[in-house]
């Protein structure tokens, strides 16, 4: 399946954010000279969460689908099931520098799941659910420099830096997501263009 692959300090730029987390992303500063409409407000977001997620069009459908679907609020119930995609909560525990890392990590099955190898990036974490890296990479210098330099994970992120592993412990709260999206924008844009 297609991944976006383009420029990523340019998105970084456009959306004024640095949405790849990356140390030298607005060097060049951002662009914000230009006259945006409310559809462009809803358009902008809608892409940044994409961009956050390395998500395209078509799976980003599913995921707004089954938010329209659930009791919770759409963009809270949205950002929580990405939020929890296996790729994502990789990155979160600190196997891997970057979000393009941590699904290709996954996708050449460097990951197991409760003891399981899973190779499916968009793969949904459940609470409970332990993530590790499998025995034979953890002595990959890649791997051990991630764990080592990894930032702190978010609460609802249990880590265990020695056993390269981490644990969902709860549903994340919004809140603590950190991502810099206006949720109810890009629900806007879905409720009029679904």
């Amino acid at each position: 399946m297609a991944r976006p692959m383009g420029p990523r300090f340019k998105l970084c730029r456009r959306f004024g954010v640095n949405i790849f987390d990356h140390p030298k992303a607005l060097e060049r500063g951002t662009k914000d000279n230009r006259k945006v409409t409310e559809y462009g407000k809803q358009l902008t977001e809608k892409q940044k969460l994409k961009a956050y997620y390395g998500v395209m069009e078509k799976q980003m459908l599913k995921y707004v689908r089954a938010a329209f679907k659930s009791d919770e609020q759409p963009g809270t119930a949205l950002v929580k099931s990405l939020e929890k995609r296996l790729d994502n909560v990789v990155y979160r525990i600190g196997l891997a520098s970057s979000l393009r890392q941590a699904r290709q990590m996954v996708v050449h099955g460097h990951v197991k799941v409760n003891g399981k190898k899973v190779d499916i990036p968009s793969y949904a974490v459940s609470v409970g659910d332990t993530i590790s890296l499998k025995e034979k990479s953890r002595e990959v210098e890649l791997f051990k420099s991630n764990i080592d330099l990894a930032k702190e994970s978010p609460s609802y992120i249990e880590v265990d830096r020695n056993n390269f592993e981490g644990k969902l412990v709860r549903e994340p709260e919004r809140e603590e997501v950190p991502i810099f999206v206006t949720d109810s924008l890009v629900v806007e844009y879905y409720s009029k263009n679904m």
